[in-house]
């Protein structure tokens, strides 16, 4: 307690900070009128931002004013110019005022599409072959319902679906992240992606031993599918040159595509560029590339998850057609 002539001012403490007693007679109206003086200007426009009069607007400013004992305004020739603290003020409103649009932006969204928002979460790969043409399906017969779909790469992406965020997940990894359960989708061979006029074109089928001394543009080396590459020609005595490395199929397809060397990627991706500057051929040798969907065990289920899941099957079983037909048109 402060002793000031015969006023008394009473301070309580929250750590870091101290706050006067006063500022807890500020209001939702008190934010609104200041609000809504910031973003029109002058008082009259913010009278009509508000519905209400003038004197209203300039006596709830006032009483702002009062509350937290500093000016917010100067009066300058008979306009209201803010000054630094009210502009810093503005700047934390609207930060909260973000989010209170985020929450009705949801709740809107919630209204529009009477099942919610389906939340799927996936391999940068995957967002550009498989869920396209499964989004389409899936909209053909839930044409009301909102997709959201988000892109981590791993640890990333276990981490966020074991933390529950996502209705549904998609995955290269076999074994299921912590607290979640696996349905498989797809299992394919990996395949050798060549760039035009390549000598081994000439070949229907490429075998390990072909890309001995040949450069090479490689995953990242704590990628899976780089490991089980690296692991096959090294048990098979191969030498490559190692050119690039890059931590998508996408950008590895993108580099073989500009001649600077030959890679081994997954069939999805490699059908994305088929035909543009880019051409696949099959391996000798099996290299498998799974894919499954990810259920979160411990998140309340989406009704349409089912649904969405056998739109991934439906586009899965084309896939696979358009490889083999690929596979046995190129071998002819």
């Amino acid at each position: 307690m402060l002793r000031t002539g015969h006023s008394v001012k009473y301070l309580f403490f929250v750590n870091p900070f101290i706050l006067d007693i006063h500022i807890m007679a500020l209001t939702h109206r008190h934010i609104e009128v200041f609000r809504a003086l910031m973003t029109a200007g002058s008082v009259t426009k913010a009278a009509e931002m508000l519905f209400t009069s003038q004197p209203t607007v300039s006596r709830e400013l006032a009483r702002m004013e009062q509350s937290i004992g500093f000016a917010l305004f100067e009066r300058v020739h008979g306009r209201l110019r803010p000054t630094m603290s009210a502009l810093t003020l503005f700047d934390e409103i609207k930060r909260t005022y973000i989010g209170l649009e985020r929450v009705a932006s949801t709740a809107a969204s919630l209204r529009e599409f009477q099942g919610g928002q389906l939340s799927i979460i996936a391999l940068p790969a995957f967002s550009h072959s498989i869920l396209p043409g499964a989004a389409k399906r899936f909209h053909d017969v839930q044409p009301g319902v909102s997709l959201s779909i988000a892109t981590q790469e791993s640890p990333f992406l276990e981490e966020w679906l074991t933390a529950q965020r996502y209705d549904l997940g998609l995955t290269e990894h076999g074994a299921p992240p912590a607290g979640t359960r696996l349905t498989p989708l797809l299992e394919v061979d990996e395949v050798c992606v060549l760039p035009d006029g390549h000598p081994l074109l000439a070949k229907r089928v490429i075998e390990l031993k072909d890309f001995a001394n040949q450069p090479f543009i490689s995953l990242s080396s704590n990628d899976p599918y780089r490991i089980q590459i690296d692991e096959a020609f090294t048990q098979a005595g191969i030498a490559r040159r190692q050119m690039i490395e890059t931590p998508t199929a996408v950008s590895v397809c993108s580099f073989v595509r500009q001649g600077l060397g030959v890679a081994i990627v997954n069939p999805l991706t490699a059908l994305d560029f088929a035909g543009r500057n880019l051409h696949i051929r099959p391996l000798a040798v099996s290299l498998p590339f799974r894919v499954s969907v990810v259920h979160p065990e411990h998140r309340p289920s989406h009704p349409l998850a089912g649904a969405f899941v056998d739109a991934l099957q439906s586009e899965a079983a084309v896939l696979r057609i358009q490889l083999k037909t690929h596979s046995k048109r190129k071998q002819q």
